[in-house]
């Protein structure tokens, strides 16, 4: 059984549209696999956003069925983590204490605070450590640079050990050298935890290197329209982006989504 299953899911953002026949997203059929890390990329405006909302329980179907983990999303999950382009840390707390917000909110781990409060910050502060944030868990996001923030933002993502990691651009604000660094981090938490991530993105080569599967959308309404096996070995190093068979990859993805848009037009299935 996969892990994500869409079945045929359509989405009008209110019943207005609905009745108008006016849907942000569109027949979209989809299976991840438990533990499968998908790249979805695409024109800007194209959906990508509200396919991660309906993935999240954030926004239903209009039609259609999603199931996560075996289960019909009826609501917000609690099994998955988001982390978006603005890692969002609330400047009053210190960097292990943005990382512990989840679990003061999250059940089971919010009845238990208090009690496992300082087995939660051990967990906390060794996740920071893992992706190079040690020495740094008692400062404020403001002493830290912006990759540091995101670093943080993910671990916050993580800390409540979500099966699922949804992640919304989240190194498109960073310049190229700490994006490339990050990646690196993802590709290291995601091969150590096996958890699902779905990731969106405008940058191919970030899709490539880290994906099992890359979907690229339609304009809107927006449909998946290609689907790209990345059959590249793992582990991979950013030596691999230097290849011509990854940057093959990468000019193939990029004529899809110039082909659309030129067209203005979906490329054929």
């Amino acid at each position: 059984m996969a892990f994500v299953d869409f079945r045929n899911v359509w989405l009008a953002y209110n019943e207005e549209l609905l009745a108008q026949g006016n849907f942000a997203v569109e027949d979209i059929s989809l299976q991840v696999e438990e533990g499968e890390f998908i790249a979805i990329v695409g024109p800007s405006g194209c959906g990508k956003s509200t396919f991660m909302k309906l993935t999240t329980g954030l926004k239903m179907p209009s039609k259609g069925t999603i199931q996560i983990g075996g289960e019909p999303v009826t609501g917000p999950l609690k099994i998955s983590g988001m982390a978006f382009q603005a890692p969002s840390l609330l400047p009053w707390r210190s960097t292990v204490n943005n990382v512990l917000l989840p679990l003061e909110i999250v059940e089971p781990y919010r009845s238990q605070f208090r009690e496992k409060r300082a087995e939660y910050e051990d967990r906390a502060r060794r996740l920071l450590q893992s992706v190079g944030l040690g020495g740094y868990e008692d400062k404020y996001p403001w002493e830290l640079s912006g990759g540091m923030q995101q670093r943080a933002s993910i671990c916050r993502a993580l800390i409540h050990e979500p099966k699922m990691l949804l992640l919304d651009e989240p190194f498109g604000a960073l310049d190229a050298f700490t994006r490339e660094e990050l990646w690196c981090t993802l590709r290291d938490l995601h091969a150590a935890q096996k958890f699902n991530v779905i990731l969106v993105t405008h940058d191919l080569r970030e899709s490539v290197f880290l994906a099992d599967k890359v979907y690229c959308m339609s304009r809107s309404p927006g449909r998946f329209v290609v689907s790209r096996e990345i059959n590249l070995p793992r582990p991979r190093d950013l030596e691999i982006t230097y290849t011509p068979e990854f940057t093959d990859i990468v000019h193939e993805l990029r004529g899809h989504i110039g082909a659309m848009r030129k067209s203005g037009n979906s490329l054929p299935q």
